[in-house]
């Protein structure tokens, strides 16, 4: 799978609204898994992490609520935007849906266009370039729509894998990304790429955003990985 491509994760015990909602999130170009109890869930999600997660309250097995709580109360995935889905209209059971830690509540019977409207703004906001936002880290702009990508200024010539490798660097600077989660990001898990795949591109992509000069910046975490800035 392109980890390019943002991931939807449905979880709802609805056969009928699970395709639906799973036909319009691939309409958009979302990857999507689907899961119809909170149990499958979980699983799911610790076999690969979603971009975001569309969530059912009524859930058998494992309620929705107890879903997202367990999710935000993990490290690794507190960061995952959890829209959560319920027929419960009432202010209380929105507000504790929120207070569980969902970043949106939508009341059913809902507009997929809504939906699908409030999956993009949260996908705006965690992965930026997946939505043609024009990213900027000091004088390094990278417009994702028209993909292309200036410093300085000048305009800098790119391969595809350098383009999603500073793509991902440009969405959380600072933070540090390890060879692992790079590869899942940029080439996908169920494709088998050397982590030192990764010094090769990093390489390339440094070689790139240097070419009219300027200081590298690109950091090399000794037995961590690499950060910008």
């Amino acid at each position: 799978m392109n980890r390019a491509i943002p991931s939807v994760l449905v979880v709802e015990d609805e056969p009928a609204q699970r395709e639906v909602l799973t036909y319009n999130l691939e309409a958009q170009g979302f990857r999507v898994a689907q899961a119809d109890n909170g149990e499958d869930a979980l699983l799911l999600v610790a076999e690969e992490t979603p971009d975001l997660i569309v969530l059912d309250w009524m859930l058998p097995n494992v309620s929705g609520i107890e879903v997202c709580r367990r999710l935000k109360s993990r490290p690794e995935t507190r960061g995952v935007p959890i829209i959560m889905l319920s027929a419960r209209s009432e202010e209380m059971d929105r507000v504790r849906g929120l207070e569980t830690g969902a970043d949106d509540y939508v009341i059913k019977p809902y507009s997929i266009g809504e939906l699908m409207a409030r999956v993009r703004t949260q996908l705006r906001r965690t992965r930026p370039a997946s939505q043609g936002e024009v990213l900027e880290y000091e004088d390094i702009v990278l417009d994702a729509t028209s993909h292309r990508v200036h410093r300085d200024g000048k305009v800098l010539k790119l391969g595809p894998t350098e383009f999603r490798l500073l793509a991902t660097f440009l969405e959380k600077p600072g933070r540090v990304w390890s060879r692992e989660q790079l590869l899942d990001r940029v080439w996908g898990r169920d494709i088998y790429v050397d982590t030192r795949t990764v010094d090769v591109h990093v390489g390339r992509l440094r070689k790139a955003l240097c070419f009219h000069g300027g200081d590298d910046p690109l950091r090399t975490v000794r037995g961590a990985g690499y950060a910008l800035g």
